[in-house]
């Protein structure tokens, strides 16, 4: 079966249009177009703001015109994420998306439900004819994966709904009313190189195999993090570094790094016991939870040039040094992580040294904590530090008018309540409501497991329960005041 046959038909072909059109953060420009096409083409009401967000407005289906406005909020962007093994072109390629028994799965790479379920709920909603709703708002956003630039820029006069519907939350059962706030930390460095004089044998040291996922709502998990891993290997280690290549995206868990390493013939026995002890170590310790983790070395050409020794042992100083994970757990929230961080992505090559991470905290005092211990360590090492794409948490608001009605609308389907949870993910609810400070919100979706990584996975089950949810929400909306 492909993902066009499945139910509910109209949402799982709009998803499959979307997966056709290549839609990374920050290059939204044919995923843009698309959606302005989209809306013009049903007669609708169609704007894209200063920075690329798009407004469709559909006015209510007969018969519910005193209803109140609900915005119905979904981002565009998706992050873009391979197997290493995978021969795939983001910018050129739709992603190959299939059925897998109760799953959708996407070959290789990650699949998009995280955010495109949503926006292709949003677009059935849009293009139907005979589906009960209130006058609607839909607000695509763009570069919520790397910035959330699109929801910071937002126009503050295009919406006029009291009610905001958030289509980004992960699980089937739950609804989100609170998220974390973030902030990026890249860091830089000019290290000296040196010719490799000494008789050496050349290799590339990989770490491979790790499961990665979301860096707010997979950390808890204690997943392996490349980056740190391969910091273990290399740090005092008697090895050569010439390059390092670690990570990938902030908001992604590092899967793999491979560093361009000589050995030293003269001492070598002694490095490779070092080695080989770290990596029984490692393997060790990440047995039960990342039991696909491979360490290993395969031959590679002799480097010209070899970072500086001294500049070497203060760059995986550094890196030791930079606190990594959960950092603090909520004494409010039981099993909620309060504030992390991410050692996102680490390169090494012709003298510079950089690095990317994303710190998240639901309190903005302990966001400001875990920056500053990021920072400390990095500019210890005597790096240039500097943080960018700032936003605020979504502080929740358990007396929500929405959320009681949601949770009433839940238990009547379902005979059973919702979970109602903060989550330490970032939506764009608390940036969104820095424009509209009196929109009620709430954030709900389907079951997606493994966002931002190749193992992203949708429940197609959840997905049909996400929709029938979501409409009987539309047909009990209050009336205006």
């Amino acid at each position: 079966m492909s993902v066009r046959q499945l139910q509910p038909n109209m949402l799982w072909n709009h998803f499959a249009d979307l997966n056709a059109i290549p839609r990374p953060s920050k290059k939204e420009e044919r995923i843009i177009d698309f959606m302005l096409a989209f809306g013009l083409g049903l007669g609708l009401e169609t704007h894209r703001d200063a920075v690329g967000n798009v407004i469709i407005k559909k006015p209510a289906s007969q018969g519910m015109e005193n209803r109140k406005i609900v915005v119905l909020q979904s981002h565009l962007d998706m992050v873009h994420q391979k197997n290493a093994d995978t021969v795939f072109d983001f910018e050129q390629e739709g992603i190959r998306s299939f059925v897998d028994a109760d799953w959708v799965k996407a070959a290789g790479t990650t699949l998009g439900a995280d955010n495109g379920i949503g926006v292709a709920a949003i677009m059935s909603l849009l293009s139907s004819n005979d589906i009960p709703h209130p006058p609607l708002e839909a607000l695509f956003t763009i570069d919520e994966e790397t910035g959330m630039t699109g929801a910071i820029g937002l126009d503050g006069t295009l919406l006029q709904g009291e009610i905001m519907l958030n289509l980004d939350s992960e699980e089937h059962d739950e609804l989100t009313i609170g998220c974390a706030g973030g902030i990026n930390t890249n860091t830089g460095m000019h290290y000296r190189q040196e010719p490799l004089v000494e008789a050496a044998d050349a290799w590339y040291l990989r770490v491979r195999g790790l499961k990665g996922g979301h860096s707010g709502i997979d950390i808890h998990l204690g997943r392996g993090n490349a980056n740190k891993l391969m910091n273990r290997l290399l740090h005092d280690s008697g090895v050569r570094v010439a390059e390092i290549d670690g990570g990938g995206l902030r908001n992604a868990i590092p899967r793999e790094s491979r560093a361009w390493i000589a050995i030293p013939r003269q001492g070598e026995t002694a490095i490779n016991q070092v080695l080989e002890d770290r990596k029984k170590a490692i393997l060790r310790e990440f047995l039960t939870i990342e039991p696909e983790l491979e360490i290993v070395l395969e031959p590679a050409p002799r480097p010209e040039q070899v970072m500086a020794s001294a500049d070497q042992l203060t760059m995986t100083r550094a890196i030791a040094a930079m606190p990594n994970g959960v950092f603090r757990m909520s004494p409010d929230i039981p099993g909620l992580v309060e504030t992390s961080t991410n050692l996102a992505r680490v390169v090494v090559k012709d003298g510079e040294f950089t690095t990317l991470s994303l710190q998240r905290s639901s309190l903005e005092s302990g966001k400001l904590e875990i920056t500053e211990a990021v920072r400390a360590a990095f500019e210890l090492a005597g790096a240039e530090v500097e943080h960018s794409g700032d936003y605020p948490g979504w502080a929740p608001n358990p007396n929500s008018a929405v959320l009681a009605r949601m949770v009433q609308i839940y238990a009547t389907l379902y005979g059973e309540k919702p979970k109602v949870a903060a989550c330490h993910a970032g939506l764009e609810c608390g940036i969104i409501g820095q424009h509209y400070p009196n929109m009620d919100m709430v954030s709900f979706g389907p079951t997606i497991r493994h966002p931002h990584s190749p193992d992203e996975k949708v429940h197609i089950g959840s997905v049909a329960k996400f929709w029938d949810y979501l409409l009987a929400i539309l047909a009990q909306t209050p009336e205006k005041s």
